[in-house]
């Protein structure tokens, strides 16, 4: 049975949604008002002003969604087995002697075309 968490959202995630929407203007528009002040602390502000958003948001169903798969995403690049050091160079050079082949190849096609059309040209 396929879950319709996300065709009915709640009544309230427009109203949080506008919250994060709050949250954020008003992170911008702090950090234009306090220029002056040491970046380092405006940095901070900024973060912990995007983790309330960000908190704001998981509450909604969207962000739970969201959030559900950024979790199952993870679990399947555990899953990846990726190529060792010795197979990584191996096939990039494998493909730096194609595409020179290939460039060669061409270079050759070009060139006999141009000699062909500048003697029948004259």
């Amino acid at each position: 049975m396929a879950s319709t968490s996300i065709e009915n959202p709640s009544r309230l995630d427009g109203l949080k949604w506008l919250a994060v929407l709050v949250v954020l203007v008003g992170g911008i528009y702090g950090n234009t008002q306090f220029g002056e002040v040491t970046l380092l602390y405006r940095v901070l502000a900024g973060l912990v002003v995007l983790a309330i958003a960000i908190l704001i948001s998981l509450q909604t169903q969207l962000g739970r969604s969201t959030w559900e798969l950024a979790k199952e995403a993870r679990i399947e690049i555990r899953k990846v087995v990726w190529p060792s050091r010795q197979e990584t160079t191996q096939t990039t050079l494998i493909v730096v002697v194609v595409v020179i082949f290939v460039a060669l190849i061409l270079w050759g096609m070009d060139s006999t075309l141009s000699w062909s059309i500048s003697s029948i040209i004259g």
